[in-house]
């Protein structure tokens, strides 16, 4: 029987040790001064190298041209010592989860006494020491503190920080790390040429994903993988069919229909996904670490992006191309919907769904109200131009829809004189105030800039209609709310009624809001962020408008006019009893 291909390929030298260089080098030097520390802590990871470094330390340690980081491999100590060796009477190794009490630690401290049988040192290696218990520890204290001089302790754990803090201090402490994706395909491409394998490049890269940064588990995953391969080897198809991972063809179609806004294409994928059988997690996984790859590439210069991206030299050209069609801001978006997408998974007892709804997310940021949703449509804008068409997920704001016949009129403003009908698909325009030239006299605040920005020469006044103003007038009251709060509460409930001549009416519905927007500056800090937002230049014409958007106070109370009838009795019990069907019961006397 075959030993395993972790045990097969366990490394006998510092210099074998796999991706922990931070760790061995400064070892390999200790051991060439000679400089060697009575005990030592190595912790991290599991699969990471620390038991197989601490056999490697006992066998430098002992051999007999040693202290040295290259053991000879001759001597009788190396030989015992060797990766796959017998073991020596001398290197005493202990699982801590089976020996950690009192007592044990009482009898190795006895035993500790006792000179080494044949080698330099007796070295004790404890392995998993977190599961030492506390009294163990207290009982090995002194020991470890002040040990006899031919006795090393090498400590090896997970969790380090469950290592009672005086062993702490009294050790070495070396943290192992999780091994990068590209150095474990590397590694596991040797073993497989060692061993006659082939393999795919691409599918080494599965493996060494799907390992964590585990040696031990990648070795494991790519011996279960090469006893069942067929005579090609190891083939990027079989190998994700066998990992449960989702064809990188699905995750580039994914990603297609994402940048081209295609719904029907998008979810095809999903019932592609399901229809095969793959985890809706991990589809969600390997879709959330294109999306992060790709983030690597806008951000990055290509040739800065390889050496953080684990991904053959295919899939490379395949994401640069993929990356071009976004921008941060929607990678970004895209991104964080995917992860919340993946919470939502955890335990849905309809994962298609969930799937489905978050395709929908995906495709429509035009109804995202989010800073990221916004971000992803101004943008769209920019690219495409101000005067592009505005989002079919927004077809109310592109149009205001012709005020309905009101039940009374503002005091402010009078009834229109008698004209013939206008078309009911072309309202009137409202009527600007009579003020507009002194809104445009009025200099601006001491906050605002005198010179407009250069960009918002990038387009005049006549290029933007009210529906490209209407659409953008969310993002236009966020800059206003940026700038100033105090001005973007004069504007919150306010409305782009029409634009002509290089002037915007804007319609506000309360008068105080009017006059505090015509005598404060706000008009013109409102100017300024239109130029940023929209790099056009529109004077703004503030009006009282009941067509703006009403406060919540002022929609839920309806005020009589004088155009009403019988306004005048309109209060108290009058309204009352004509309005509710009220009765007068008259007054009750208190006796």
């Amino acid at each position: 029987m075959s030993l395993a291909l972790y045990r097969t390929y366990r490394p006998g030298r510092l210099s074998e040790v796999v991706g922990q260089e931070h760790v061995t080098e400064p070892l390999a030097r200790a051991l060439s001064a000679d400089r060697i520390h009575h005990a030592y802590l190595l912790s991290g990871p599991r699969g990471c190298g620390k038991t197989s470094t601490a056999r490697i330390l006992a066998r430098s340690l002992n051999c007999e041209q040693g202290p040295t980081p290259d053991p000879c491999g001759e001597c009788q100590s190396c030989l015992d010592l060797a990766p796959n060796g017998p073991g020596s009477l001398d290197v005493i190794e202990l699982d801590a989860a089976s020996h950690g009490g009192v007592d044990d630690t009482r009898d190795l401290r006895e035993r500790a006494m006792f000179a080494p049988a044949s080698s330099r040192y007796k070295v004790y290696i404890v392995d998993e020491a977190h599961m030492v218990s506390t009294a163990g520890f207290n009982a090995l204290l002194k020991l470890v503190e002040e040990p006899p001089e031919h006795v090393r302790f090498i400590f090896a754990t997970t969790e380090a920080d469950k290592v009672l803090p005086t062993i702490r201090s009294r050790t070495f402490n070396y943290t192992f790390r999780l091994v990068s994706t590209r150095v474990l395909q590397q590694h596991l491409a040797q073993v497989c040429e060692s061993e006659g394998i082939a393999a795919d490049p691409a599918a080494l890269t599965l493996v060494a994903r799907a390992a964590g940064g585990s040696v031990r588990d990648a070795l494991s995953i790519l011996g279960q993988l090469a006893s069942g391969a067929g005579p090609d080897g190891l083939d990027y198809d079989s190998v994700a069919a066998q990992l449960g991972v989702t064809d990188h063809a699905l995750v580039d179609a994914t990603v297609e229909a994402i940048a081209s806004g295609q719904g029907a294409d998008l979810f095809t994928v999903i019932d592609r996904v399901v229809d095969a059988g793959h985890d809706p997690r991990r589809f969600a996984t390997d879709l959330l670490q294109r999306l992060r790859d790709l983030i690597v590439l806008a951000a990055m210069s290509s040739e800065d992006a390889v050496a953080l991206l684990d991904a053959s030299d295919g899939e490379l050209e395949v994401m640069r191309a993929q990356a071009q069609r976004f921008t941060l801001a929607e990678l970004s978006r895209a991104a964080d919907l995917v992860s919340e997408g993946l919470t939502s998974l955890r335990g849905a007892t309809a994962p298609r769904l969930h799937l489905e709804l978050l395709a929908a997310r995906l495709l429509l940021p035009g109804a995202d109200d989010s800073q990221a949703g916004l971000a992803v449509r101004l943008d769209r804008l920019e690219r495409g131009g101000v005067s592009a068409a505005p989002s079919a997920a927004v077809p109310a704001a592109a149009a205001p829809a012709p005020p309905a016949p009101a039940k009374s009129t503002r005091r402010s403003e009078p009834p229109p004189a008698e004209s013939a009908p206008a078309p009911a698909a072309a309202p009137p325009p409202p009527r600007l105030s009579d003020v507009t030239t002194a809104t445009r006299a009025t200099p601006p605040p001491a906050d605002v800039p005198t010179e407009a920005p250069s960009r918002a020469t990038a387009s005049t006044s006549s290029e933007v209609s009210l529906s490209d103003i209407t659409t953008m007038w969310p993002a236009v009251m966020e800059g206003l709310k940026s700038m100033s709060r105090v001005a973007w509460a004069v504007f919150s409930d306010s409305r782009p009624l029409s634009v002509s001549d290089g002037v915007l009416a804007v319609g506000i519905p309360e008068e105080s809001k009017v006059k505090n927007a015509r005598t404060s500056g706000h008009g013109e800090r409102l100017r300024q962020v239109i130029i940023d937002v929209m790099h056009v230049d529109l004077q703004v014409d503030v009006v009282l408008s009941s067509s703006a958007a009403p406060t919540a106070a002022a929609a839920a109370v309806d005020v009589p006019s004088l155009d009403d009838e019988g306004a005048e009795e309109l209060t108290g019990e009058s309204l009352a009893l004509r309005e509710l069907g009220a009765t007068v019961i008259g007054e009750i006397e208190q006796g």
